[in-house]
């Protein structure tokens, strides 16, 4: 009697911690990378209003700086992700969800993108340069594109500043669906970028 055996090949990245598969390394750096500047860009932005004389300029430095970087990780992190799609979300969870989960990811992406492009123009509206004191990471000047514009910088400044708070509302939802799949779910979500 012949027996045949059906070969299934493993899938990708699964192992004992994460059975329904996980994100890449490289992946998962980008991640942490993303999360660490985006606490830098927004707390320094959220209180550089209320710094007064010379240490506001370094305040400025520090959230441009981190918020270029996160456009450059951000475009990085996307053309990854086309090389290296993530895991599938595990079929048990609901199509709401999955829906839900995607338009915070969209969402984030956008922002992430938008948020930075948005504050450099504005700066540069506001008649600020990246340059000398508010230099890319200190060191590197980066020209203007635009000229002194005081209509256009209010313009920006104030979706710079709704985006930012957007920004905020789309993190507690991305943190609290994390820990929601996490403590209540179970279901493997939260390991995947662990």
């Amino acid at each position: 009697m012949d027996q045949t055996t059906t070969y299934t090949p493993a899938l990708p990245r699964v192992d004992a911690a994460h059975p329904h598969g996980q994100y890449s390394t490289v992946a998962k750096i980008f991640h942490w990378v993303t999360a660490v500047l985006m606490l830098v860009a927004l707390s320094f932005g959220f209180v550089i209003k209320y710094i007064k004389d010379e240490p506001k300029m370094v305040f400025y430095a520090i959230h441009e700086s981190a918020g270029l970087t996160i456009l450059m990780v951000a475009l990085a992190r996307l053309a990854w992700r086309f090389m290296s799609p993530p895991p599938p979300m595990h079929e048990s969870i609901p199509a709401p969800m999955r829906r839900a989960a995607a338009a915070v990811h969209h969402a984030l992406y956008a922002i992430l993108i938008i948020q930075p492009i948005l504050g450099f123009v504005a700066t540069n509206a506001w008649g600020f340069p990246m340059q000398d004191a508010t230099a890319y990471l200190g060191l590197i000047n980066i020209p203007a594109v635009i000229g002194e514009t005081p209509w256009l910088a209010r313009i920006l400044s104030t979706i710079h500043t709704i985006l930012g708070y957007t920004l905020v509302v789309l993190l507690a939802a991305h943190i609290g669906g994390a820990v929601y799949h996490h403590a209540l779910r179970r279901d493997g979500t939260l390991m995947r970028m662990l």
